[in-house]
């Protein structure tokens, strides 16, 4: 019997604790589930035995599209309901979205029409709790779901600087705080469950899903994951009532597909997933209470994973011990079939998920509604569905919906406040990555009479994927009128298109039209020439950086560079003689050669956020001081790809006739300051294999202005029975230092940021020699010896 099996039927058998529940339901006169005072798991057993075949099914499956079953126009219809689902359903998706309503859109994608208001959500949620606990026979509350990958996926909620932009902060804190702040307005609303974080490295930037990761780095992902799971659930495995329960996603190798290409086969061996995918995954089950993790779309080793049982069974739950529940992807269950091709029907899929320990199916359940026939038609035993129902009502109770499944009563108070402007700003702020520098930057207000802004991304606040509509979006152009008024003339031109419409729903992206993009660079030049300065904001947009989430709904690409004319716009502005600073509004990193070779400076803001525009301005003016760092190596080639600075020692020899180093190396950033280190010096130059050491840098601020340094720590095993990176990043730290100011850094490496996985795939501390590195990023680093014995 498997670790996952064994710890699976620990859930449905206690002796002595079955024993207990009626004296303890006797007790307090009543069913034991709904005593608040009772242990959870109890409180399940109790539950559980009581439930019908048809309602157990039922807490395991969820309602998307069939919202139609449920609903008259958006109103939640209570005789629809009962008459639809007698034995209720387990679980609403997105209820702040119109999907199911006679006149919705049907997108996965999109803005507009296909949002509910926040209080038609509420009183949604409101309506269907109302019947779940006083209409259905034992009265479940119904788990609802939402995405908030960089806010809450609602109209009025704050939208925050995208994934990949967080990460680039390497600030833990503001991660856990930017989180904490997503919670309370998704929890404001009656919702419990929040499709978020994602953990997955990035290895592969045509992949249009980039920006939804914290970067290339294992290490970095899983500290971001950790203080992101940590601000959405707080510490406690029972949810305080602004917390919701997170979701781990995507598990696993969904960064790195073939072809970079969205659900794509990662062929990908087991040591490189145990060396570098899985780590994430395993810090946050390790150290957080991490209510579900998510499967990927994709296959490893011709295996999906929705139906992985080694994955999902003797690595989730038997290595790292996960008790919480394993939800699907969106129609992921579906594709076991459809795409796949490993199961011949639905019912075929339904029962490979399940064996694999998937607990519910999402978005509609659509394949395990069949599960109640064929549990009694012998195909699937009842075990199977006891095992998956037990999960999903555990959670449920751990989110304490049994106590309080309302919305709260001061929501919009709660929703896209000052305070989370404020936080948004603030973030927004500590994203921004200075890439290049002649002396243009910082600007001072007043000392170019006329400021032109120009470019595809000036005058439109880019929110990213996953985003709705906030109360306030601030563009460049915004951002930069606001700081120059009253000292400089603003001047705007569109310079291009880079499609012919910013409706992120549309299945098919059509580039803008060239003729009228060469029109509009020349109007771009004239407005230009009659500037001191140009400010051009190019990238992507919502529609050429996506996830592909179907053949007529793409995402990824097979070029790096600016896509339309944005090229010729950068090249227009660049020959008018005026300095260019060039600002990247993108969900990809920025493979621009021409614009990084020709332009006065370079600001990487990624998508920064519904205070992107003031932050962007704050940063050209030098009222703050750029720190951010690139969580990804920067390929100057699609050639190149994959490019990663953890790379093995016989990679990159290098091409004919290209350079071979990256445009930009992982962990880059500049400052409007100067910062020296110093030799990294150790507590102990010999430890033993289980031992630690504490690692201490100096760290100056040699200029004339306070700014911010990410002090970053990287291990190189001199000699392994297998082979290593030439260096993995195993400690960072964010400082502010003032002009003049030194600080002492002090970071710990312990057993786990020297361990490999050996010949015989046992993970070990092997003796030897090992290079311990500092510096400001992965190629400008100081070493000394590390033995250990």
């Amino acid at each position: 019997m498997t670790v996952a099996r064994r710890q699976a039927l620990g859930l449905l058998a206690s002796t002595s604790l079955l024993a207990a529940a009626p004296a303890m339901a006797a007790k307090k006169g009543g069913p034991l589930y709904k005593d608040a005072s009772a242990p959870i798991d109890l409180r399940v057993r109790d539950l559980l035995g009581r439930m019908t075949l048809e309602e157990k099914v039922g807490q395991i499956i969820a309602l998307w599209a069939t919202k139609a079953d449920i609903m008259e126009d958006l109103i939640f219809s209570p005789a629809k309901a009962s008459k639809a689902y007698p034995d209720s359903f387990g679980q609403i998706t997105r209820p702040s979205d119109r999907r199911g309503a006679a006149q919705d859109s049907n997108q996965a994608g999109g803005v507009g029409a296909r949002w509910r208001t926040p209080a038609d959500t509420v009183a949604f949620i409101t309506a269907v709790q109302k019947w779940a606990l006083n209409e259905t026979r034992l009265g479940i509350p119904v788990l609802f779901h939402e995405e908030s990958l960089h806010g809450y996926m609602a109209t009025d909620a704050t939208m925050f600087p995208m994934a990949i932009g967080m990460a680039g902060s390497f600030d833990r804190e503001l991660m856990r705080e930017v989180q904490s702040v997503i919670a309370r307005e998704v929890r404001a609303r009656g919702v419990h469950l929040a499709l978020s974080p994602v953990v997955d490295i990035a290895r592969d930037p045509r992949w249009g899903r980039i920006e939804e990761t914290f970067g290339e780095d294992p290490y970095l992902c899983g500290e971001m994951g950790v203080a992101a799971v940590l601000g959405l659930q707080g510490e406690s495995r029972q949810i305080g009532p602004d917390k919701v329960m997170a979701t781990l996603k995507h598990m696993t190798g969904h960064g790195q597909p073939e072809s970079g290409e969205n659900i794509a086969p990662a062929p990908i061996s087991e040591r490189e997933l145990r060396e570098n995918f899985f780590p994430p995954f395993r810090e946050v089950v390790k150290r957080t209470g991490i209510a579900a993790v998510m499967p990927s779309y994709n296959e490893i080793d011709g295996v999906p994973s929705h139906q992985n049982k080694w994955l999902l069974g003797d690595i989730l739950r038997g290595e790292w011990h996960f008790d919480g529940a394993v939800v699907s992807d969106y129609g992921a269950v579906h594709e076991l079939d459809t795409i796949h091709h490993v199961q011949p029907d639905p019912e075929a899929s339904a029962r490979a998920a399940l064996r694999a320990g998937v607990d519910c199916e999402l978005p509609d359940g659509m394949t395990y509604r069949t599960l109640v026939e064929q549990v009694r038609s012998g195909k699937v035993p009842l075990e199977a569905i006891d095992i998956a129902c037990t999960r999903m009502l555990t959670l449920k109770f751990r989110a304490g919906l049994f106590e309080n499944p309302w919305p709260r009563k001061d929501y919009d108070a709660l929703t896209g406040n000052a305070e989370a402007r404020a936080l948004a700003l603030k973030a927004a702020h500590k994203s921004v990555a200075l890439l290049k520098n002649d002396g243009t930057l910082p600007l001072t207000p007043g000392a170019h009479k006329r400021v032109a802004v120009i470019g595809p991304n000036a005058a439109i606040a880019r929110l990213g994927g996953y985003s709705s509509i906030p109360r306030q979006d601030i563009s460049l152009l915004d951002g930069v009128k606001a700081k120059l008024k009253g000292k400089a003339d603003v001047v705007h031109a569109q310079g291009v298109f880079i499609t012919q419409s910013e409706d992120r729903s549309v299945d098919e992206v059509l580039l803008a039209d060239p003729a009228k993009n060469r029109d509009l660079i020349a109007q771009a030049v004239e407005v230009a020439k009659t500037a001191d300065i140009i400010l051009l904001a190019i990238g992507d947009t919502e529609q050429t950086s996506r996830e592909g989430f179907a053949k007529n709904h793409l995402g990824d690409r097979t070029s790096l560079d600016l896509i339309g004319e944005q090229n010729a716009l950068f090249a227009a502005m660049q020959a008018t003689g005026k300095p260019v600073v060039v600002l990247a509004i993108n969900g990809r990193p920025p493979s621009y050669p021409a614009v990084v070779d020709g332009c006065n400076a370079l600001l990487e803001c990624w998508y920064p956020g519904q205070e992107g525009g003031t932050a962007m301005a704050d940063a050209l003016f030098g009222d703050i001081n750029p720190g951010a760092k690139l969580p990804v190596t920067v390929a100057r080639d699609a050639g190149q790809i994959p490019i990663f600075y953890n790379r093995k020692p016989s990679s990159r020899r290098g091409y004919v006739f290209e350079d071979i180093s990256p445009l930009f190396p992982f962990g880059f950033g500049l400052s409007y300051t100067t910062f020296s280190f110093g030799k990294p010096r150790l507590s102990a130059s010999r430890i033993g294999t289980g031992g630690t050491v504490m690692v201490e840098v100096d760290v100056r601020n040699t200029g004339d202005r306070a700014g911010d340094e990410v002090v970053q720590l990287y291990v190189h095993d001199q000699t392994a029975s297998v082979t290593r990176p030439i260096k993995e990043l195993k400690g960072f730290e964010r400082i502010t230092l003032s002009p003049g100011e030194s600080r002492t850094v002090r970071l710990t490496l312990g057993p786990d940021a020297f361990a490999l996985w050996n010949i015989d795939m046992d993970e070990v501390v092997e003796p030897g020699l090992f290079d311990i590195m500092v510096g400001p990023d992965s190629e400008n680093l100081q070493s000394v010896r590390l033995e250990i014995i």
